[in-house]
């Protein structure tokens, strides 16, 4: 919603008894264009809940903000009746993290919700499981993932363990935004809610029986007892949530080499060593790989600060440098592995799934054609894959094996319903081990899978458009790509083009349409020639649009080069 009259609700900031001093400090010292910045819409509870940039105002990370979202929340849990389950709320090493938690749990309590807090930050896919060990109807989780340092956010998940689907996603966005006055949000003392039992600190045992399942996902604990004392392991958590989990888990594996670095340890939300604490940006490895070096180290890793993504280098033996994984990469090594075990140890159970977001590699297919595994594909978010894991928990007929996306994360068990950075570190370890034992590092590994399956390679191209006029921008490429498809994007021709947000796939030779089979979204896929691909969504966490592209190529360099031509000829069609 955009609202005419910024001046009146910035006013309304100022005078009203809703809001403290300090926020009231903060505004009286904008500028004009800031003012109208932070009033001119709300922060948007969307379907991952909020995410923006820590401040005062309508538009901002703030105490009222996250308030406001916990009441809609709260709202949507006792119009179900379910008040009597509980919320899981947990937080990372942001700004504000352990603030906006206790905001959150304190509102909960005041609607006669009982919050679980953890007692310090956590990683994601611990808030995910702990939802789904104590039997809450929801869960909070306090992170902006890898974005920069000035933002923080709020994502929602149900009892399922998975963040917000339909029709739970459109239900609490609802309560959310029929919220219009601040003076109608509850809150109470902690203490109060304490002695009322609606407010417990969480931690030691959720940490257990996390880990444990962790170690339950090892497949050849032989493998890692083979090699534990000559695999060199060196780990950042980029000032995030992942170093006592991945510390943790790593020794009670037997890891014995394992080097933290140091400078990155320690949790910190303004992210001094690495302003951009993606592990998909060069940048945030400088330190670690400087590390691996004195190590010589086999492995580096890095998880996101919620720790729900993993980035991996790994050392070329030939070159002796450190090589570079996609997501998509290291979610392939892995899920070979684990299919190639229970293959070959006879555990592969009936009517097994590999599940992929639709933006994620081809490969996938041909992994799960060479182990009969059912393929199955969904939107973007790992929502979709929680979904589906929910479906054929309900269901009985299906079981999931493996699910990733190529975001950087993926999730090799049930016990969770978000990916699961911790974990994807335990079994790449793994698969290192496994593969040493072999005199082979990872990235032969990898080479050996492209000779196998074909050089499956994959690409982000990406328009960032910000400020007021930025989305309407977005939304008019959208519109232009719907209404005029091309019929060729640089070299390939455009074979069909599937429309998610109308659910059609139109066949371009023969005209005919047909369902996606998706529920509705925002994303435009282009079915190439040649085994390629493009796909268009607008990010919805970011003021930018993205363009995924694949190819499928005979050699690594005949490859990467057809994919970076065609990364220049999409944007050059869409801009």
């Amino acid at each position: 919603m955009v609202f005419m009259d910024y001046q009146a609700l910035y006013d309304e900031w100022l005078t009203s008894p809703c809001f403290d001093e300090a926020t009231k400090a903060e505004l009286r010292g904008i500028s004009e264009e800031e003012k109208k910045d932070r009033f001119y819409t709300e922060l948007e509870f969307g379907t991952a809940g909020l995410r923006g940039v820590i401040g005062a105002g309508l538009n901002r990370m703030n105490i009222y903000t996250v308030r406001k979202a916990t009441q809609g929340l709260a709202n949507y849990i006792i119009k179900a009746g379910e008040q009597k389950k509980g919320v899981a709320i947990a937080y990372d090493s942001r700004r504000m993290s352990p603030e906006f938690a206790k905001e959150a749990a304190l509102c909960l309590a005041a609607n006669g919700i009982k919050a679980y807090l953890f007692e310090s930050l956590r990683p994601t896919p611990e808030l995910s499981f702990a939802v789904r060990k104590l039997g809450c109807i929801a869960g909070i989780n306090i992170t902006a993932s890898h974005n920069p340092p000035e933002y923080n956010g709020y994502k929602v998940y149900w009892e399922d363990g998975a963040q917000i689907t339909p029709p739970h996603d459109k239900g609490i966005m609802a309560e959310v935004k029929a919220i219009t006055d601040f003076s109608t949000l509850k809150t109470m003392q902690e203490d109060n809610a304490r002695v009322a039992n609606l407010f417990e600190i969480i931690g030691g045992a959720i940490d257990d029986a996390y880990i444990a399942e962790l170690k339950k996902q090892v497949k050849n604990q032989d493998a890692i007892d083979e090699i534990q004392d000559q695999l060199t392991i060196v780990y950042t958590p980029l000032h995030g949530t992942g170093l006592g989990p991945v510390q943790r888990v790593l020794k009670d594996l037997g890891f014995e080499k394992v080097f933290i670095e140091p400078q990155q340890a320690i949790a910190d939300g303004h992210f001094p060593t690495a302003p951009y604490p993606n592990p998909e940006n060069p940048d945030a490895w400088e330190l670690a790989l400087k590390l691996a070096k004195e190590k010589d180290a086999d492995l580096v890793l890095a998880t996101d600060p919620d720790a729900d993504r993993l980035g991996v280098y790994c050392k070329d033996t030939k070159s002796g440098e450190y090589v570079t994984f996609t997501g998509n990469m290291s979610a392939m090594l892995i899920a070979e592995y684990i299919l190639g075990q229970k293959a070959a140890n006879g555990s592969m159970p009936k009517n097994p799934v590999l599940v992929e977001s639709i933006v994620s590699t081809d490969m996938a297919k041909a992994i799960a054609a060479a182990y009969n595994v059912e393929l199955v594909e969904v939107l973007t978010g790992f929502k979709n894959i929680g979904e589906q894991m929910l479906k054929y928990e309900q269901n009985g007929d299906k079981n999931y094996v493996f699910g990733f996306e190529e975001s950087y994360g993926c999730l090799p068990g049930t016990y969770a319903r978000d990916k699961d950075a911790p974990a994807a570190v335990c079994m790449l370890c793994e698969v290192a081990a496994y593969l040493k034992s072999q005199g082979k590092t990872l990235w032969d590994g990898m080479i050996e899978m492209y000779e196998k399956y074909g050089y499956y390679r994959e690409g982000i191209a990406t328009m960032t458009l910000k400020g007021i006029d930025g989305a309407a921008q977005i939304q008019e490429i959208m519109n232009r790509a719907r209404n005029a498809a091309p019929a060729k994007i640089g070299n390939f021709d455009v074979l069909a083009v599937r429309d998610y947000k109308a659910d059609t796939r139109k066949d371009m030779k023969t005209g005919e349409v047909t369902a996606t089979g998706l529920p509705g979204s925002n994303v435009l896929y282009y079915e190439l020639s040649d085994n390629a691909w493009c796909c268009v969504r607008p990010s919805g966490t970011e003021p930018k649009i993205k363009f995924y592209v694949g190819v499928k190529g005979t050699s690594l360099e005949g490859a990467d080069a057809e994919l970076e031509e065609l990364k220049a000829q999409v944007l050059k069609t869409f801009e």
